[in-house]
């Protein structure tokens, strides 16, 4: 590429999704459905979490902070999905872009981290029962919590820190439904070689080694199920891993899909479609399993239901 088409940009253009316009007009109801359902579904469930005190407890609180994840993730892209889909397209500012790829990066780092302390805390509930309240104290869960924001924010900034320095050539187009750092990248005029070194060894703490830990996690727990002899207290004990082990497979076989297999081996809206699951469609699913297939979570919403009816027939 010549020096002269070498520039700094302003905007980038996203292309969204290439389809007519009834399928985009569809596309839109249904995603701007599939959002509001996200915020109602996630926010319900920190209501729950927050004040129903048999909800006060490690995992509902990871549970709730799930939620929090599930709707950052999806507030910071959705929005502009939707403004794309009525323009069929639609250009954002390059500061729009790095804020978008920073929440990004941020919500999904947070999410690999806290499924993982998720898949530990049933380790501990499953194969060490009795020293389940010494070791998953609030003290323990709320400071990792705090050190897992606080981790994924600084990592997110390094990302953008090193996106920022790229330069890029016209066209600026993205073909992509938001700004990620695969399809910043593919445009890019200069060397992309440090971010990917970058992106490489930070997939390593974020998404590497906490996938190993949740299959030795689950490893053990599946290795100690087997081993009770009641089948009653043995589905019990699978009852209560199933919802978070469904979460998982969804959140890291997408999200593998996308950064971890070849690029070539998969098109640009193969890619699209499979950042849509992990983007949107995830966050709308987990709270949709941890309600329905969760009888604490039920029993939170009867009792809450029922606290209302009683106040509205004293009044």
């Amino acid at each position: 590429m010549q020096e002269n088409n070498v520039t700094s940009v302003n905007e980038f253009f996203l292309l969204g999704f290439k389809v007519g316009q009834n399928c985009r007009i569809f596309l839109f109801f249904l995603l701007l459905m599939i959002y509001c359902a996200i915020i109602c579904g996630n926010l319900l469930i920190i209501a729950l979490v927050s004040t129903s005190k048999n909800l006060h407890t490690p995992m509902y609180f990871f549970i709730s902070q799930l939620s929090i994840s599930d709707i950052l993730l999806p507030t910071n892209i959705v929005p502009n999905m939707l403004h794309i889909l009525l323009k069929n397209g639609a250009a954002i500012s390059f500061i729009g872009c790095m804020a978008q790829i920073y929440f990004f990066c941020t919500a999904e780092g947070y999410e690999c981290l806290l499924l993982t302390v998720m898949s530990y805390d049933r380790y501990v509930a499953i194969c060490n029962p009795l020293h389940y309240v010494s070791i998953m104290t609030r003290l323990f869960y709320v400071n990792l919590n705090i050190l897992f924001w606080f981790l994924c924010f600084c990592n997110a900034f390094g990302y953008i820190f090193s996106a920022s320095r790229l330069k890029f050539c016209w066209p600026n187009i993205i073909d992509h439904f938001f700004c990620d750092i695969v399809p910043l990248m593919e445009i890019s005029c200069s060397d992309t070689f440090p971010l990917n070194l970058q992106m490489c060894l930070l997939s390593f703490p974020l998404l590497i080694i906490p996938s190993i830990i949740i299959v030795i996690s689950y490893g053990n727990i599946v290795r100690a199920v087997l081993q009770i002899q009641s089948n009653i207290c043995r589905q019990k004990a699978f009852s209560t891993c199933s919802s978070h082990l469904t979460v998982v497979s969804i959140f890291y076989l997408t999200l593998f899909s996308v950064y971890i297999l070849p690029a070539n081996e998969q098109t640009s809206e193969v890619n699209k479609i499979m950042s849509l699951l992990y983007t949107v469609f995830t966050p709308l699913i987990n709270p949709i399993i941890y309600s329905f297939r969760n009888k604490d979570i039920k029993k939170a919403v009867q009792e809450t239901i029922q606290k209302y009816l009683q106040s509205e027939d004293f009044v």
